[in-house]
């Protein structure tokens, strides 16, 4: 869980809702012990297809990241396929590694250059409008996680 918390702001949350919806399950008294350690099981091997079903398909860790946070919206993957998300994952992830500096995150002006890149990048690729505005929130998000990881690196 701890990898993931560091590289995938999408995955972590859809993993941490499961585990606590698996724990409260187990407080509240509605399944038993052996229930949770199931539930535990099948958590741990979501996590280890998602790390997996990036490497099968030929992106890093951050593309995959990126892929998540744009396919987060069931209307993006609907619209744009999987292909076309995969090539803006690339590229976004290409482009945030160029502009990103050590503290973008805290200035005002490269975080809204950041901003411009990816609203750019999203209307090349005719992302839907609608949830483009969240879908850009998401990306800044799923950015800072990895400066922060990046700066860790260093």
């Amino acid at each position: 869980m701890k990898n993931v918390q560091r590289s995938n702001l999408i995955k972590v949350r859809e993993f941490s809702e499961m585990l606590a919806n698996s724990l409260n399950k187990y407080n509240k008294r509605s399944i038993e012990t052996s229930k949770v350690i199931e539930e535990l099981i099948e958590l741990a091997k979501e996590m280890d297809d998602a790390y997996k079903r990036g490497v099968d398909n030929g992106m890093v860790m951050e593309e995959v990241a990126f892929y998540d946070a744009l396919a987060s919206h069931d209307t993006a993957e609907q619209v744009l396929g999987d292909c076309t998300l995969k090539i803006i994952a690339h590229e976004l992830t290409q482009s945030i590694k160029e502009n990103m500096s050590i503290d973008w995150n805290l200035r005002d002006s490269a975080r809204a250059k950041m901003r411009v890149m990816v609203k750019r990048l999203l209307k090349k690729y005719g992302y839907p409008p609608e949830i483009s505005k969240q879908a850009v929130e998401t990306v800044i998000e799923q950015a800072e996680l990895m400066s922060e990881q990046l700066v860790m690196e260093l």
